[in-house]
């Protein structure tokens, strides 16, 4: 088939793809701005937070195209949730896009039938737990290497680990379960086969995509430690405020909480166009080859 993604046997066309991204956008971008009125809590040096809603992200990976949903979820958080807030932090916010990518996109394929809640729940537990252990490497290394102070003990550099130990188990617990296995094992499989239909295309299905093994070479590998390369230098250069494209007037600080309806509306405007395209996919499809559904 022309224009085939390398991990899949049935593949959606570039329009289907494309909405498939927005959508992916747009839910996580809304979701990253209510997180943003969920109280904290700190104990110390430890907080307890919501960082983000895992599970919207990772039914989306799971129900539909990996790749795209996987790309348009973290952009999402750019556009809605820093961007229009005016939290942008410039080059330092690649090493986030691509942590959160990367995990997703390897979640989503290891879910081969998402009426399977074991595959749901690892995969789910796999993909949380990638990006944050990607996140803790930088972390510790951008101390290590000297570039932040973060000593959780005066006098004693090797506390950092305790630290970041705490904080990935603590990011495990609240992103990794309460918001992202059990809600995805609850909603993936009642969603699984009545949302397709509506957008246009067919299930998932078993022979729909290649297993992981099938994309998880050396070729995979290798550019996956490229990409991690690249944004741990990203993250590093912010950090040595050798740093461009920056953008943080502070919006909320400046008009307060009411400010998050902007990017609210912003993203559910933008929901609402990817909604209408998909139905018009739908229509065109179903006019072109009543028989035939795009998967």
């Amino acid at each position: 088939m022309p224009n085939q993604l390398p991990h899949q046997k049935k593949e959606l066309n570039q329009s289907q793809q494309l909405m498939i991204f927005v959508l992916s956008m747009s839910l996580f971008g809304i979701a990253n701005i209510i997180t943003e009125i969920v109280p904290e809590f700190s104990f110390g040096p430890v907080e307890l937070s919501v960082s983000y809603f895992a599970f919207i992200p990772l039914a989306m990976v799971f129900l539909f195209s990996p790749l795209p949903a996987a790309l348009g979820a973290p952009l999402g958080e750019i556009i809605f949730a820093d961007l229009l807030m005016g939290d942008f932090g410039g080059i330092g916010e690649l090493e986030g896009f691509i942590e959160f990518a990367l995990a997703l996109y390897v979640a989503g394929l290891l879910v081969k039938n998402p009426n399977n809640r074991k595959q749901i729940a690892i995969a789910s537990l796999v993909g949380v737990g990638i990006d944050q252990m990607l996140s803790t490497v930088v972390d510790i290394g951008k101390v290590w290497v000297g570039i932040e102070e973060l000593e959780a003990v005066p006098g004693v550099p090797e506390s950092i680990l305790v630290l970041e130990g705490i904080s990935f188990v603590n990011e495990m617990v609240i992103s990794g379960v309460l918001f992202g296995l059990i809600p995805a094992i609850w909603l993936v499989p009642r969603l699984y086969g009545k949302i397709e239909p509506l957008m246009g295309f067919a299930p998932r299905e078993d022979v729909s995509f290649r297993s992981a093994k099938e994309i998880v070479g050396a070729r995979f590998l290798v550019f996956s430690v490229f990409f991690i390369f690249v944004g741990m230098i990203a993250e590093f250069m912010a950090e040595m405020d050798v740093n461009f494209a920056v953008w943080q007037p502070e919006f909320i600080e400046q008009f307060g909480q009411q400010f998050l309806w902007v990017g609210v509306s912003a993203a559910v405007i933008v929901l609402i166009l990817a909604v209408m395209g998909l139905s018009y996919l739908k229509k065109a499809n179903s006019g072109q080859n009543p028989s035939r559904k795009a998967q």
